[in-house]
């Protein structure tokens, strides 16, 4: 599957064209997640492994709501729900919207079947068309944003559904590929050089999105930030780097560790990264190491980027190699520098900052106002994009986020240090 074109680009009413090129990204949008979600049977998409996942028909839904909840019917004169019972069983977190079905029990949901949530999205697809093409200028102007809201949302649940399908197949003794062959469009991992690292000068740098295209309101506002002199690593870590710091005893050596994070190697048991599979392993018998991903089982490649590691096990390692982790601005700002290379179509990196709102953050007004805000504290913050991640979403603003126990995003790091002095 090919992806789409992004659909991060502002809604401006003014311009003619502006609501067929809105109708044709939203066509496109929806059928790319269709797409993903093509290889899966209806019972794939039917399963939830982990109360942090979701199930793929959940996913299909729920992007569905959204456009129900937060457009049509608030704003589209005469819209007939498809079914108003869907509006509490598809509500994810938004508490201004009604009540909500369980997180953890999304996997129960076997009725509505697939078919009938198949057509609850040609429904709201047809409504949202007549919409696009018929809403007044004054409805449009308020509805344009929250479209462009709706459809980036969208592409985040594309990559949630590989995400928490790989989870999934990753839970069955079988161990079940989500494709036999590469044709999903991701982009393959890189063969990686030895590490170099770059000085970067520090000094008070602007962060945060600039410009007209579209940004999520945890993007903003723009600001001025301070950095001291740093350096960078001009790649991610890679597999073969991480399985040094597992022969030198990183699991077993809690010097490496915050205490949260040696607290969960014990609870959990880990011994290397999630979908890791050791020469041992019942499973899957080899002579060597092996991964475990959505193509199923495969020889580990070290020179691969490292991937599925907490937020712990990025700053153990970290620690382990005698550096640290970068800041998400001190990330940002490195952005698109000579000399750097996987900064973004790889895995989603993580970073040393907090998730914490930008000095003179406002939520957006109205339901979306509980977007992202509300989730501003206990996460850590992730910048570049990995391999599952829509075009359109990779920019250098765009901030996403984990609790740092997470190992089931592709998730990996690169290296930072103090500048010497």
């Amino acid at each position: 599957m090919t992806e789409m074109p992004s659909s991060n680009r502002p809604l401006d009413s003014s311009c003619p064209d502006q609501r067929a090129l809105v109708a044709q990204h939203f066509t496109q949008v929806r059928a790319q997640t269709l797409a993903r979600a093509a290889p899966l049977s209806a019972e794939d998409q039917c399963i939830q492994s982990m109360p942090d996942a979701s199930p793929t028909k959940w996913h299909l839904a729920h992007t569905s709501w959204f456009f129900e909840a937060v457009v049509l019917q608030p704003h589209a004169a005469g819209y007939v729900p498809f079914d108003s019972r869907f509006f509490r069983l598809f509500n994810s977190y938004y508490e201004s919207l009604g009540p909500r079905h369980p997180r953890p029990q999304r996997g129960l949901l076997t009725r509505p079947s697939l078919a009938e949530i198949h057509l609850y999205r040609e429904h709201v697809n047809d409504a949202m068309q007549s919409f696009i093409a018929q809403a007044d200028a004054g409805v449009w102007q308020v509805a344009a944003p929250l479209i462009a809201l709706g459809l980036n949302h969208e592409q985040q649940h594309q990559e949630l559904i590989l995400t928490d399908i790989l989870h999934a197949l990753s839970s069955n003794p079988l161990l079940p590929a989500y494709q036999t062959a590469d044709t999903s469009g991701l982009q393959p991992a890189t063969t990686s050089p030895a590490l170099r690292w770059l000085d970067l000068p520090g000094g008070v740098t602007q962060v945060g999105h600039e410009g007209a295209g579209f940004a999520f309101d945890n993007e903003t506002p723009r600001h001025a930030v301070l950095l001291q002199p740093y350096q960078i690593a001009d790649r991610l870590v890679s597999c073969g780097d991480y399985a040094l710091f597992m022969a030198n005893g990183g699991y077993e050596r809690p010097a490496f560790w915050l205490s949260d994070g040696w607290a969960a190697v014990q609870v959990q048991g880990w011994k290397s990264p999630a979908y890791w599979m050791a020469p041992d392993d019942p499973r899957a018998p080899s002579a060597h190491w092996q991964v475990f991903d959505l193509h199923g089982v495969q020889p580990l490649d070290a020179a691969a980027p490292v991937a599925h590691l907490s937020f712990f096990e990025a700053a153990a390692y970290a620690e382990w190699a005698g550096a640290r982790l970068p800041t998400e601005f001190e990330w940002e700002a490195t952005f698109g520098a000579p000399g750097l290379t996987q900064m973004t179509g790889q895995v989603w990196q993580w970073t040393r900052s907090s998730y914490e709102p930008y000095p003179g953050f406002r939520p957006l007004s109205g339901a979306v106002s509980e977007y992202n805000g509300k989730f501003m504290v206990g996460q850590q913050v992730l910048r570049g994009g990995s391999r599952a991640t829509p075009a359109g979403h990779v920019r250098a603003s765009y901030r996403n986020f984990f609790p740092p126990a997470a190992r089931w995003q592709f998730s990996g790091l690169r290296l930072a240090k103090d500048l010497p002095d």
